[in-house]
């Protein structure tokens, strides 16, 4: 998976919510609202970051965290969900 270099697939886009300060996954028919620091790491997936690419990014921004072991899991299901590709 670490080769992968996600991208949101065609018709979701990442908006970010300010009336609820959160981030959405705005799809052609459904809206996800992104909890955490999840709008974070979709934010990331430009297709030209692989999956260490941002694991490394975002290890860099909050040292310490769980980073390394949870944002490729998470990556996976979005892809699986088939809103990353």
């Amino acid at each position: 998976m670490t080769d992968w270099r996600p991208v949101p697939a065609p018709g979701i886009v990442l908006r970010h919510d300010h009336a609820r300060d959160t981030d959405l996954l705005l799809l052609p028919e459904r809206v996800v609202v992104l909890k955490g620091g999840a709008g974070a790491v979709v934010a990331l997936c430009d297709g030209t970051r692989s999956v260490r690419d941002i694991v490394d990014e975002l290890g860099e921004r909050f040292p310490g965290s769980s980073v390394p072991r949870d944002v490729p899991p998470f990556l996976g299901r979005l892809r699986e969900e088939g809103w990353l590709r």
